[in-house]
């Protein structure tokens, strides 16, 4: 991992390969690792870049200035401009998707393609979103993540038989999230509120006009397959890919079929 230094916070990245650049943005409550099987896979022809987003892994929480995934977008390209890269693609799963999309939106002609993974720009749903406020309230005035709700909230990663199919996947995620504590846990929550809480881009991104791959687990509980048939529709041109036997962190429970997804698009969309 390499850090930089982004007001006053310190981020971690990855940066593995030679190439074109690819930048994957990851799920909330996730880290760089999750895009391991792509990096090993795509690495060998791209220059690939894994930022992590604030308080996960080993980047600090967020800065005071980092309220919304619109200023998250600017301290991406602060990453981008520190490291001299001017155009990139830009691959990003759930939160990594739609801070991707505010960062196309400000930044366009940097960004040469577009890869939105089990992801969604509009608001977010009320009734969900008060199912998740409300688990933030308690993680913050028990500063852990309590037994109970860990059981809640993992089923909602994968898909309906990830219990038997990727039991150590299933139990890794557990093991995070029974790790969690003191600020840590309430660093998170703050991420967690501007994921939530973001603003509704689904009006604009019918001006994107870019190469556009949407793929989605076709069992993804949070994000739904509908959700991003609307983004395809939406977005002129795009493709879209429905990933069999996957749930929300797609690229893990199928991660042969993500990767020439990935390959066969970047392939023909990235020089």
């Amino acid at each position: 991992m390499q850090k930089i230094r982004i007001n006053g916070r310190n981020m971690s990245y990855l940066d593995v390969g030679q190439g074109p650049v690819v930048v994957f943005g990851h799920s909330y409550l996730w880290d760089s690792v999750m895009w391991q099987p792509q990096i090993e896979a795509l690495s060998k022809q791209y220059r690939c870049i894994v930022p992590e987003l604030w308080a996960h892994g080993q980047s600090d929480a967020a800065p005071a200035s980092t309220n919304t995934l619109v200023d998250y977008a600017d301290d991406i390209l602060s990453l981008m401009d520190h490291l001299d890269i001017e155009q990139f693609a830009l691959v990003g799963l759930s939160v990594g998707g739609m801070w991707g999309t505010e960062l196309v939106l400000k930044a366009p002609t940097r960004v040469k393609a577009l890869v939105l993974m089990d992801t969604f720009v509009g608001y977010e749903p009320e009734v969900a979103k008060a199912k998740y406020v409300a688990m933030f309230n308690t993680i913050e005035q028990l500063e852990t993540v309590p037994p109970a709700m860990i059981d809640a909230i993992t089923p909602l990663f994968f898909a309906n038989d990830a219990e038997q199919d990727n039991p150590e996947l299933v139990a890794g995620f557990k093991a995070m999230l029974a790790g969690l504590s003191g600020e840590k846990a309430k660093a998170i929550v703050r991420i967690g509120r501007m994921v939530f809480d973001r603003r509704d881009t689904f009006d604009d991104i019918e001006k994107l006009t870019l190469p556009t791959l949407i793929m989605v687990g076709a069992e993804d509980k949070p994000r739904p397959p509908l959700e991003s048939m609307l983004l395809h529709d939406a977005i002129h041109g795009s493709e879209f890919v429905l990933i069999p036997k996957a749930g929300h962190i797609s690229n893990l429970e199928q991660p042969e079929f993500v990767n020439e997804a990935l390959t066969r698009f970047l392939a023909k969309s990235v020089a």
